[in-house]
């Protein structure tokens, strides 16, 4: 039932429902602290965002003034892991005034522990241009690493979430696994 309502109060929100919003923020807001313990895990120790921040962040820019065009939870949570991995790459490059120069920076491409990340903010920076590239030629295998590594989803939420079926999700998983091998070892 909560998925259902979940979707319900979302699709009730982005018709203009603001009363909606405040049923929905108790419903979701573990499933996206969990979703930002996932972003944080890839960034350096003592990051100065810690989780609950994260999540405030992007849940008022993703409310803020405008109602969602989401289709469905799945969806919204797809979204809400895009818009927390922007804010942590906006916030890395702040961070970072140094020009990085061309050196190439090993990026690793599954979730670990806090304790094992070096200092990662360079690091976000690099995975998310080589994911814009990415995204600009395949904008689907953007979508699927975005979902998997910084949303937590496993392959069948994923192909929930962009509606195509489990085997096109593992067949982009494969291409976008290459890709970002190939752009960030070279």
């Amino acid at each position: 039932m909560r998925g259902s309502e979940i979707t319900a109060l979302l699709v009730s929100y982005s018709e203009g429902d603001d009363e909606a919003l405040k049923e929905l923020l108790p419903l979701i807001y573990q499933d996206l602290k969990r979703i930002a313990r996932n972003h944080l895990r890839l960034e350096r120790d003592g990051h100065t965002l810690c989780t609950t921040a994260l999540v405030h962040e992007s849940y008022l820019n993703m409310v803020d003034g405008a109602h969602l065009g989401v289709r469905d939870r799945a969806h919204f949570f797809a979204v809400a892991s895009r818009v927390m991995r922007n804010i942590l790459v906006d916030h890395a490059r702040a961070r970072s005034a140094a020009k990085r120069g061309g050196d190439r920076i090993r990026v690793t491409l599954t979730p670990r522990s806090a304790s094992e990340s070096p200092e990662a903010s360079p690091e976000m920076i690099a995975l998310d241009d080589a994911l814009r590239r990415l995204g600009s030629r395949d904008p689907r295998a953007e979508q699927v690493v975005t979902c998997k590594i910084f949303g937590g989803m496993t392959t069948r939420e994923t192909a929930e979430a962009l509606q195509v079926s489990t085997r096109t999700v593992e067949k982009d998983w494969m291409v976008a696994r290459a890709f970002l091998h190939r752009e960030l070892e070279a």
